[in-house]
């Protein structure tokens, strides 16, 4: 098996178990075994990121990034009795990790609420076996990559959840970030939702203290092993204000930021002032025209689980992972899911209106000032009736025709796109069959539309940010994102959405959250940084690099992308409303995966010899079916 950081994979209690064991890998570094002394947890990982506990013949471990101990985990597992017992216990873990137990004969594996640590399952001849990485399952099955999802992603480039939440290789299911896998000692594994999004009913004067106690709680476990801790100093809100919680606890936290870009971006001056402000700290600055453009070559995305989503800027934080690293570096905090936690659309107008329509038709007043919605389409929006299965059939119906832009926001389900101009007939096709599929058994993650806005965003943003920290991981830096933490989710979501998402005030529950904790002038910004203008002036430049690696196209040989439409799109400046430049990264990316895949002769990372025995990919009895839990059943 290839070596791989952070690499885990889960077997059942069965003799069956054993024998996959041996399959996938018998070679693994690290090891730990059932009560019964079979084969459970195999990989690679560091010391530190792996803690177990007992109790008889309940064994229980935390894989990731958590401060938990032994000895906290130990007084957690001493009740558990079965299986839901360790909803508890779930609740009430710290950090961002996965939970795996093993209950009399049964095993329970499960990720992070936000998709930041995922799970995967496949089945090695019949017996099922999991993972924290899907391509190591593909090569121990021999899977193919799933072709349906390449169209989609040149086609929409964009995924929300349900959608984003499936394996790119055939034959390896993803378990949703709500439910966690069962793999019983004999027989099929299933899935159980086991979570359900708390009810936003706390003010934010009644809900901000949980949210600071919880942020706190999160930077301060981002305890360096070895080395220090290093976190970005954007100047913006969110990644300044971890730099003023880490300041409590980190003396020897060094900062980072690049200086200098687009003269409408003013975050440099509040990160300026943020430095002056964290006199202890370690400042170090590199001025942004030292950094790789964006979109310029090299073009290279080392992982093959699945494309990328963000890959136009990668050069340039490879660079800032090295400096970090040379300068003694080894965790580093970023603010990333901060906008998805903290931020909205109109959406929650709609669910408000049916509730408390003067305060919903008053809050919409202010959007439209603020924004200049127009009153037609805003009204049309608010006393529109559909579901969100009509919804995603409404997208797949849009790709076959322009969607012109709309000056108001939608207070629908999401936002809707036309297909890329580089997308075949056939890739419009497939994707509107993959649409039409979600439509057909998708369901709201929440009753409130806001509510169920911000667990779409933060479900789609915490795969794509996964995927971003294997580079950090493969350099010697832990990208650490404490505000996609379970617990820190769940504080800000049992906030009203109306006082979440106000028109009167930016980010108003990280602003009342962390008032004394972080300066005022930090606090009290009301803006954002803009670095669009710099990014579309980088892409026109490097069009004729992006054209001589889509020359030789493995999406075009799929039939996926029409390097002509491709060709057009790239040398036609984008305008203002143009959401192709977006969708161009996840094509690169799955254009950079591709190329991956193939040049690795034994395909993605798997067992060494031959595989195992499988059946078909597409064996649909082979799929996860998944159970619902006591609240959900009629």
């Amino acid at each position: 098996m290839q070596l791989l950081n952070d690499n885990l994979v889960v077997f059942p209690d069965s003799p069956g178990g054993t024998w996959a064991h041996r399959k996938v890998c018998a070679e693994a570094p690290r090891r730990v075994t059932h009560a019964s002394g079979r084969p459970w947890l195999a990989g690679s990982w560091a010391p530190e990121d792996l803690v177990v506990a007992d109790a008889g013949p309940v064994r229980v471990a935390v894989f990731g990034a958590s401060s938990i101990t032994p000895e906290r985990l130990s007084a957690l597992v001493s009740p558990v009795r079965g299986l839901p017992d360790l909803d508890r216990l779930a609740r009430r873990l710290p950090g961002s990790a996965h939970l795996v137990a093993s209950v009399h004969g049964q095993v329970r594996f499960q990720g992070t609420l936000t998709g930041t640590r995922c799970v995967f399952a496949a089945r090695v001849g019949d017996v099922p076996v999991a993972g924290d990485r899907a391509d190591v399952l593909a090569g121990a099955i021999g899977a193919e990559p799933d072709e349906d999802l390449l169209a989609a992603s040149v086609t929409y480039g964009m995924f929300f959840a349900p959608l984003n939440e499936r394996s790119w290789w055939r034959g390896v299911d993803q378990v949703a970030s709500d439910s966690y896998l069962v793999m019983p000692s004999d027989g099929a594994a299933r899935t159980v939702r086991w979570w359900q999004p708390p009810k936003p009913e706390l003010s934010l004067a009644q809900g901000a203290a949980r949210v600071r106690e919880s942020l706190r709680e999160a930077v301060a476990q981002r305890q360096p092993h070895r080395g220090r801790l290093s976190a970005d100093l954007s100047g913006g809100m969110d990644s300044t204000s971890l730099c003023f919680l880490a300041a409590e606890h980190h003396p020897d936290l060094l900062t980072f930021r690049w200086t200098g870009g687009s003269a409408i971006n003013d975050d440099p001056r509040y990160a300026a002032e943020a430095e002056r402000l964290l006199e202890h700290a370690e400042h170090l600055t590199v001025r942004e025209t030292d950094a790789p453009p964006v979109f310029a070559p090299p073009y290279s995305l080392p992982d093959t689980e699945a494309p990328r989503s963000l890959t136009r800027g990668m050069n340039a934080i490879r660079s800032e992972i090295r400096l970090l690293v040379e300068h003694g570096a080894t965790r580093h905090l970023a603010g990333h899911g901060a906008d998805e936690l903290f931020t909205g659309s109109g959406a929650y107008l709609h669910t408000l209106f049916r509730r408390h329509p003067v305060t919903a038709l008053r809050e919409l007043r202010a959007h439209r000032a603020l924004y200049r919605w127009p009153l037609a389409a805003s009204l049309s929006g608010l006393l529109r009736r559909e579901s969100l299965g009509a919804w995603w059939r409404r997208c797949a119906d849009d790709l076959g025709r322009p969607v012109p832009p709309s000056p108001a926001p939608s207070m629908g389900w999401g936002e809707r796109i036309p297909a890329t101009p580089w997308a075949t007939p056939d890739a419009v096709r497939t994707t509107q069959k993959v649409f039409r599929g979600v439509a057909d058994r998708v369901a709201p993650l929440a009753p409130d539309r806001g509510q169920h806005e911000a667990l779409t965003m933060l479900r789609s943003a915490g795969p794509a940010l996964r995927l971003l920290s294997r580079e950090y991981a493969a350099e010697g830096l832990r990208l650490e994102l404490p505000y996609l933490d379970d617990r820190v989710v769940e504080a800000v979501l049992a906030i009203r959405p109306r006082e979440r998402y106000t028109p009167w005030r930016y980010k108003p529950v990280l602003a009342t959250a962390l008032r004394g904790l972080v300066p005022d002038v930090i606090l009290d910004r009301t803006t954002k940084g803009d670095c669009e203008e710099s990014v579309d002036r980088a892409l026109q430049e490097h069009v004729p690099d992006l054209l001589e690696l889509f020359e030789d196209s493995l999406l075009a040989r799929r039939d996926l992308i029409d390097i002509a439409g491709l060709r057009t799109t790239l040398r036609t400046p984008p305008t203002s409303g143009d959401v192709w430049s977006a969708q161009l990264e996840a094509t690169l990316g799955a254009e950079l995966w591709l190329r991956e895949i193939a040049a690795r002769p034994a395909g993605p990372p798997g067992p060494a010899g031959p595989s195992a025995p499988a059946g078909p990919a597409r064996d649909d009895a082979r799929r996860l079916h998944r159970v619902p839990n006591s609240e959900e059943r009629p």
